[in-house]
């Protein structure tokens, strides 16, 4: 296991997306990302992935050189082209209207189409909730989930995330995808030849797999069935059909090297609460309390924001195999 300062690893993320085709301009989102996710404790979304992102700028899956362009819908209301590069700049380039729309009106909102994997979604509601203001967040990915009853699948994992404000940070993040958990846990698997628990994902036949391998080949399992499908629907409709973003099953994979951008999209809104209830933050504080208040009872989003100040000042460590893998770009 090698460890490098947070300055060292921004470095080494820096070189290696350069080399690989990446502009200056379109660096920091993504970057800040990795760290964000390493930090937070998340890190099947931090370095795991810069190899992948590497190759896809490599092979044209992701514009590098992307120039992102933001569009007025209305007072409150936005729309970015993220010219197929990193989410991550489409979304930096639009949340200061985002921002200063929510605070003015009450209520904004920003679709984000043509573009890459956002990483963590809740990172990006996160920085919605540090302004004040109530954020909620959704992102489609390659068809990953059948329907129930269904062996093909049609949305992808679409996860959503609400970041809610209490004195300056976020303390409520919710995070979650329509899978029982995020397709990068599996590929993590896949690469160590680790197994996965039974119910996380169906085989090509749609038969429940332990095999990381297998369950590539096959579907996610959706969080509470049904429910959990029709979550991935609610995503798919907002990011596909509203924002302009590729739907599920038109969208190359994230992960693989088929296929040309994925182009898919992202929409998120942002309210302002001291606008609808000036007594929100006493309400909020109380409902927390319920929560915290009981012994073994966890807030949601209290372990990554726990990690998060633990961690904000210490190293980062990436396991040498992985290492190895970003030493050969």
């Amino acid at each position: 296991m090698a460890q490098f300062t947070q300055e060292k690893a921004r470095e080494l993320a820096h070189e290696k997306l350069i080399k690989s085709g990446c502009s200056e301009k379109n660096l920091q989102g993504i970057i800040d990302g990795i760290i964000d996710a390493e930090i937070s404790g998340i890190k099947s979304h931090g370095f795991h992935y810069l190899p992948i992102y590497c190759q896809h700028l490599k092979i044209g899956k992701i514009n590098g050189n992307s120039k992102p362009v933001l569009s007025k819908i209305s007072e409150s209301a936005i729309k970015v082209n993220a010219d197929n590069g990193f989410a991550h700049s489409a979304i930096n380039l639009g949340l200061i209207n985002l921002f200063q729309n929510a605070i003015d009106h009450g209520i904004s909102c920003m679709s984000v189409y043509n573009s890459y994997n956002c990483g963590v979604l809740g990172y990006h509601t996160k920085r919605i909730a540090e302004k004040g203001l109530i954020g909620l967040g959704f992102t489609n990915a390659p068809a990953s989930i059948a329907p129930v009853g269904g062996i093909k699948a049609v949305v992808g994992t679409n996860p959503f995330s609400l970041a809610v404000p209490l004195e300056g940070q976020a303390a409520i993040i919710i995070d979650q995808s329509a899978s029982v958990v995020a397709k990068s846990e599996i590929s993590v698997r896949a690469k160590t030849g680790e197994s996965i628990p039974e119910g996380w994902a169906f085989d090509s036949e749609g038969k429940t797999t332990t095999n990381a391998q297998e369950a590539l080949k096959g579907t996610m399992a959706p969080s509470g069935g049904y429910k959990g499908f029709g979550t991935g629907l609610l995503v798919e409709i907002l990011t596909a059909c509203l924002a302009g973003g590729n739907l599920g099953t038109e969208a190359s994979s994230f992960a693989g090297d088929d296929g040309g951008p994925p182009a898919t999209g992202q929409f998120f809104i942002a309210i302002n609460p001291q606008k609808f209830n000036s007594n929100f933050q006493s309400s909020l504080s109380t409902l927390i309390n319920s929560i915290t208040d009981q012994e073994g009872a966890r807030l949601p989003g209290a372990k990554r924001q726990g990690a998060y100040f633990l961690n904000k000042n210490s190293e980062i460590e990436i396991a040498d195999a992985l290492l190895e893998r970003m030493n050969q770009i």
